[in-house]
């Protein structure tokens, strides 16, 4: 199936894409009741969402830079079980994308099998480290973390302990911490023997 066969949201750009690149509609709502309707709904929804817009370009931005840092870890455990002896250990990490919950957030998953993470990216400014879990079963446990430096320096403030210089540091290390700590327990959980 070539990509422009595929419905929209399977097209290349599909649910990632930006206004500028998001494919054209394939119905034609002149005169037919059940587009025009949903294009009413369309304009109203865009309507919603379109002042939300840089906090989720924001959002995509860190999406994308943490499902990097994902796929280089994923790909350091590869060639270490490799090169011990086990290279059918194996995890994968797919696409970041919409989140399935909402639409102000984005997401990717580390999965092997029946076991899955999630990485959730909210354009509110936090990061939530979703299981693992096994699939069909309860989505847990999370950890959540902001992202957005400037309320946690207004927290510091507003709790007397005032402005700290190295609070990006502090947010950025407390979640590469929690981000290994998750990556390890998916590992350990997935390959079980």
């Amino acid at each position: 199936m070539l990509a422009m066969d595929a419905p929209p949201s399977v097209r290349p750009g599909g649910p990632m894409a930006t206004a500028a690149t998001a494919p054209p509609s394939l119905c034609k709502p002149l005169g037919d009741p059940l587009c025009e309707r949903l294009a009413a709904a369309g304009r109203a929804l865009g309507a919603r969402e379109a002042p939300h817009r840089a906090e989720l370009d924001t959002a995509r931005q860190r999406c994308l830079t943490l499902h990097e840092q994902v796929c280089a870890a994923v790909d350091a455990f590869h060639a270490a079980a490799s090169a011990a002896g086990a290279p059918h250990l194996r995890i994968s990490v797919g696409d970041p994308k919409l989140d399935e919950k909402r639409v102000r957030a984005l997401e990717f998953e580390v999965r092997r099998g029946r076991y899955v993470g999630l990485v959730v990216v909210k354009a509110k400014g936090v990061v939530t480290l979703v299981g693992p879990f096994r699939r069909g079963k309860p989505e847990e446990p999370c950890r959540s973390f902001r992202f957005r430096v400037a309320e946690r320096v207004a927290e510091r403030v507003a709790e007397g302990t005032g402005q700290d210089a190295g609070v990006a540091a502090d947010a950025d290390a407390e979640l590469g911490a929690a981000l290994g700590d998750f990556l390890e327990r998916f590992v350990q959980e997935a390959m079980i023997p």
